[in-house]
């Protein structure tokens, strides 16, 4: 199958996180933004079908933004991506509602940039289709300065992406954005959100934003003064302080999930013997191991538990496995069910490793009975 163009950039170990281009861009759109954030992200930026360099042929005319999530999802399978953060902007940003409300496991989080629910309905998108299918591009073009950027602002790439965009691509984005409309199903969306607005912005103005803002549970909203369509372009400081900020809770939510199952006690003891040498291995374990993979839905947390308690027998890490007995107990475990866990763990791993957890499991459950 051929992919979606994209440019990937950060520690493939990090948190995934894929950014969307508007209408007429390409992932140059993102330039001043996704070296910044690649520093704590393995961050994917993808091209538009016939937009930069990806094909045009990957789109047909009477397409869906349902038609885009599809090659974006496809793009992140092929690198191994089961679940990330989004952000998207306009079309892109389209593209992260319908897989927040379509496809939920998919996301961590999804910030939607100068970007709409709808996109005031569909005659205007079949009026600019007919005509780029009648004339091209060369005209949009022509007046694209106005209609993304405010106060004189330009960036001469985007314009060029803009005019060098396959005419029918063009087109059938212009199709899809003409069919779209989640505002009947924005409750639905259940990820971290982030909206952001600019100010100056006639294509989707703030009120498009707050729309989305008002009916996301939980959703946070930002207006940039000053900012037109393209606000990562034209106000990158502004956006990545933005976006810093929300992808970064993968930390603070794994910083709370982690005190739920090896309470505050074990937790602020941690803190407390936290260097600046260790701090960044700290901010690791909560982001990445509590934040990411404890909060994943998939499994309980009494499934984690009886997983976690295997591999510690199974590598003899017998402190941990104390810690993580404490943990099986909070997350519902019965000191039975602990016992047979560990008995699984005699014909796996060997006797020698279970009964030295069967020693290190009874210790920790006596003291337990022993606070009673």
């Amino acid at each position: 199958m051929t992919l979606l163009n994209h440019l990937a950039e950060g520690p493939s170990s990090a948190p995934p996180l894929l950014l969307g281009p508007s209408l007429g861009t390409s992932y140059a759109l993102w330039d001043d933004v996704a070296p910044e954030l690649s520093v704590t992200h393995r961050v994917v930026r993808w091209d538009l079908p016939g937009h930069g360099g990806s094909a045009a042929g990957l789109i047909r005319a009477g397409a869906t933004v349902g038609d885009l999530a599809g090659l974006v999802l496809a793009l992140a399978d092929s690198l191994g991506i089961e679940r990330f953060a989004y952000a998207g902007v306009s079309l892109g940003g389209a593209v992260g509602l319908h897989i927040a409300v379509h496809h939920p496991q998919r996301l961590s989080s999804l910030a939607v940039i100068c970007s709409s629910a709808h996109f005031n309905g569909s005659a205007p998108w079949e009026e600019r289709a007919a005509l780029v299918r009648r004339e091209g591009l060369a005209g949009l073009a022509e007046n694209a300065d106005a209609r993304w950027f405010a106060g004189g602002f330009s960036v001469p790439r985007l314009v060029q992406d803009h005019r060098d965009a396959d005419p029918d691509a063009y087109a059938a984005c212009c199709d899809a954005l003409a069919a779209f409309d989640l505002r009947e199903r924005l409750a639905e969306i259940a990820v971290p959100a982030l909206l952001i607005a600019g100010r100056e912005d006639p294509a989707t103005p703030p009120a498009h934003l707050r729309e989305i803002a008002d009916a996301v549970p939980g959703a946070t909203l930002v207006e940039l003064p000053g900012a037109s369509h393209l606000a990562p372009a034209q106000c990158p400081e502004a956006v990545l302080t933005a976006l810093r900020a929300h992808v970064g809770q993968g930390a603070r939510r794994g910083m709370a999930v982690r005190r739920e199952v090896l309470g505050d006690a074990h937790v602020d003891r941690a803190q407390d013997r936290q260097t600046p040498f260790t701090a960044r291995f700290q901010d690791f374990i909560s982001r990445y191991a509590w934040g990411e993979i404890w909060t994943d839905p998939t499994l309980s947390r009494r499934e984690r538990s009886m997983i976690t308690l295997t591999a510690l027998v199974a590598h003899g890490h017998y402190d941990e496995l104390a810690m993580h007995v404490r943990a099986a107990r909070r997350n519902g475990l019965t000191p039975e069910e602990i016992g047979a866990v560990l008995l699984q763990t005699a014909v796996y791993c060997g006797v020698p490793a279970a009964n030295s957890a069967f020693a290190t499991a009874q210790r920790v459950l006596a003291e337990e009975d022993d606070t009673q």
